[in-house]
């Protein structure tokens, strides 16, 4: 072979050391991957949760009952209970929608010997309340047969009251709060603060006193007065609505309807209050029948949890628009 030829190794050559800058991108490399399937279980966990949330939601809109739904089923004879809870209002489970509903389902039950309206509130809406109040009267009238009662708990203050007054009978506990017999209407006033903040109120309306009783503007006699006139009214139809209830077992009293509380002991001396007891009692003492079955009607919790979501979504809507500062009352 000539000295000049030149010989080719075919032979792979042995691997040289690894060089830093190989060794740092196999490292992100594999750290981008391990991230990417760390995400991609984050959101597969999320999306699955939010899928048995969902169907948890349609389950319970299915089989929790509704409006006017027993939530205890009576085979014979019993006693029926309705529950009046918290706030008197359009939108609470007090309303006079569900109370009557409830009342409703009871009277018109032949199994039921006796309807208990077991009343636990410090008050709400007159209209509300006067609601309620006509459409006991109304059911008395058509189920003579069949006596209410109102037992007292805790409390059963105004419009609480307002709605006990039409019960053929009342009990309460020895301390139980009863009362407040009365109307009110309250707010603040902020005139001073805008001034200390430099804060210049801006109203316009159209209609003299559109801008009514604004916690924002100085109070004006005119306005206090009109405003005292519409409660005596309301006042008014409270005492009526009592005095038709309670008849002459209310006992004269100058303090009777000012707005004070008393207790369930002083409620009796008062002729406000029939006597002291419970349900249980009145169920097994006066109306014959021990077993007790629930008529009270609640929204489902499905209802419930879209309403509020809907309104708060609209109120965030109104405001994001600009348009929660204008508005028809």
């Amino acid at each position: 072979m000539d000295e000049k030829d030149t010989v080719v190794d075919s032979r792979p050559a042995p691997p040289g050391p690894e060089r830093p800058w190989e060794r740092d991108l196999l490292t992100r490399l594999a750290f981008a991957s391990l991230n990417e399937q760390r995400r991609t279980r984050r959101w597969g966990i999320f999306f699955k949760t939010l899928t048995l949330a969902y169907l948890f939601l349609l389950l319970v809109m299915i089989f929790v009952p509704g409006d006017g739904a027993l939530t205890t089923t009576a085979v014979g004879r019993h006693t029926a209970r309705i529950e009046v809870k918290g706030v008197i209002a359009d939108d609470m489970e007090a309303s006079a929608d569900n109370v009557i509903s409830s009342l409703r389902a009871a009277f018109e039950n032949s199994k039921a010997a006796g309807v208990i309206l077991r009343i636990n509130s410090p008050g709400g809406s007159p209209v509300q309340a006067g609601y309620i109040n006509d459409e006991i009267r109304r059911l008395r009238e058509l189920h003579p047969d069949t006596p209410l009662y109102a037992v007292l708990t805790d409390i059963c203050a105004s419009g609480g009251y307002y709605i006990a007054a039409a019960a053929d009978e009342i009990y309460a506990d020895k301390a139980s709060l009863v009362g407040s017999i009365g109307v009110l209407s309250n707010g603040f006033g902020f005139v001073g603060s805008l001034e200390k903040l430099g804060v210049d109120r801006r109203l316009h309306t159209a209609g003299e006193n559109k801008g009514f009783m604004d916690p924002f503007s100085p109070e004006r006699p005119q306005d206090v007065k009109h405003l005292k006139k519409v409660l005596n009214g309301i006042h008014e139809q409270f005492i009526d609505a009592v005095r038709v209830g309670r008849g002459d077992r209310l006992k004269e009293n100058d303090k009777l309807f000012s707005g004070l509380v008393w207790t369930g002991e002083q409620s009796v001396e008062l002729g406000l209050v029939d006597g002291l007891g419970s349900s249980s009692y009145v169920a097994r003492d006066l109306i014959g029948e021990e077993d007790i079955v629930d008529y009270t009607a609640r929204p489902r919790f499905f209802e419930q949890f879209v309403d509020r979501l809907g309104a708060s979504m609209a109120n965030a809507l109104s405001t994001r628009l600009g348009l929660s500062d204008f508005e028809l009352k």
